[in-house]
């Protein structure tokens, strides 16, 4: 079995994500309405965004030490971004400042139950391989890859870096979000020979496998070699592992959620920080679950991001 984060350096996880807002519209009867209706809305915010820097929140709020490398253009959202990671305890000195590029924004339409995602990912795709600093490599103990099918430029370098990074000695994990093109492949599942651990929701996991159940698209992706956790929202999780039976989590029950934004990466970040601490699979998947649910309390995908003493306690008592 993977022993997770083998020796490593002085960082804990890197993450190589998208790194740019997300404006939040909610409203308890959203419908959107063109021909030039105005409709007024409950919130707005304006929150941190793009699945690797929420994730990366999520793993510093944990007490990971986390990095994140990615590409964010020289402008307001940029800026926005970069402060809004460091007053969260993630290092930056792994994003590339852009000049040319225009920072990515996600609009998010929130109404209970369900949401729509509109991104423009400008520097998103500007993202390369040989953008991340060889040292923070060298210093994780875990490499993250967030939104796979949104770093367009980062896809032909990922084999070849994943697999330095795993001979160096440290783990891998992909968290694919959402194919826009619909296609689900781009080259991941060839590239999941080199991934310790695949994070994907119960949609894209069935996408990805070409089957309608998402167990058994977890029993069949990790045939192709890493741990499968399967994000099932309010029903919890199911994880895999090749030549083991299935393994269940439950949601923690209680949590009135007001906005699911957010809520799969800090479930990325929960099991990742498990397994890093060394805990049995069973464990870090309902600590997954656990920060997942606690993080949907508030607006935003950081607002409500637990500690691990909140997320073991809701742990506890599942």
């Amino acid at each position: 079995m993977t022993r997770f984060g083998g020796d490593g350096g002085d960082l804990d996880l890197l993450v190589l994500g998208d790194i740019n807002p997300d404006l939040v519209l909610a409203d308890s009867e959203l419908e959107v309405a063109f021909g030039q209706a105005e409709r007024v809305v409950d919130e707005a915010a304006l929150t941190v965004g793009g699945s690797g820097a929420i994730m990366a929140c999520a793993a510093a709020r944990l007490g990971l030490r986390t990095a994140i490398a990615g590409v964010v253009g020289e402008d307001l959202f940029g800026r926005f971004m970069l402060d809004a990671l460091a007053e969260r305890g993630v290092l930056t000195d792994g994003v590339v400042i852009d000049g040319s590029a225009r920072t990515g924004l996600t609009v998010v339409l929130v109404r209970p139950g369900d949401r729509a995602i509109l991104t423009f990912p400008g520097a998103i795709e500007a993202m390369r391989a040989d953008l991340v600093p060889v040292e923070l490599l060298a210093r994780a103990r875990h490499v993250h890859v967030a939104s796979y099918y949104l770093q367009t430029g980062l896809i032909p370098g990922l084999p070849a870096l994943l697999d330095r990074v795993r001979a160096q000695g440290s783990t891998t994990s992909i968290d694919p979000n959402w194919d826009p093109a619909e296609v689900w492949d781009a080259g991941l599942r060839r590239l999941l020979a080199a991934v310790d651990l695949f994070l994907p929701n119960a949609t894209e996991a069935c996408r990805i496998a070409d089957v309608a159940d998402p167990r058994r698209a977890a029993e069949r992706l990790c045939g192709a070699g890493p741990i499968v956790a399967v994000k099932l929202g309010s029903d919890g999780a199911v994880a895999a592992r090749d030549g083991d039976g299935l393994v269940c989590a439950a949601a923690p029950a209680g949590i009135d959620p007001l906005d699911a934004v957010g809520a799969g990466d800090a479930f990325d970040a929960g099991v990742l920080a498990g397994l890093l601490a060394g805990e049995p699979l069973d464990q870090a998947l309902a600590l997954g679950c656990a920060c997942g649910t606690l993080s949907t309390r508030a607006a935003g995908g950081t607002g409500a991001q637990p500690t691990l003493a909140e997320a073991r306690a809701a742990r506890a008592r599942l």
